[in-house]
């Protein structure tokens, strides 16, 4: 599956607290701290930038795939 190319830093953020279990626990300047405790504690830094950078992003998906221990696609899917 193709990474998009205009995805915001905040529509990845609410992505992953509705579908993958994440939520919002802190924000420091433009960058918004997520945190899930399913299956294991895992907290994540997600920039609030428009859009979104493509190694910052495949780096996000990278993190949150091998923390919920699932591929990259279907998160992308969820997105």
């Amino acid at each position: 599956m193709k990474i998009p190319r205009d995805l915001y830093g905040r529509e990845l953020a609410a992505a992953l607290c509705r579908a993958w279990g994440y939520e919002k626990v802190n924000q420091v300047g433009s960058h918004v701290i997520l945190q899930t405790e399913n299956p294991v504690h895992h907290r994540l830094s997600v920039p609030d930038h428009k859009p979104l950078r493509l190694g910052t992003l495949n780096a996000i998906l990278r993190d949150v795939a091998a923390a919920k221990r699932v591929t990259r696609e279907e998160i992308l899917a969820s997105l």
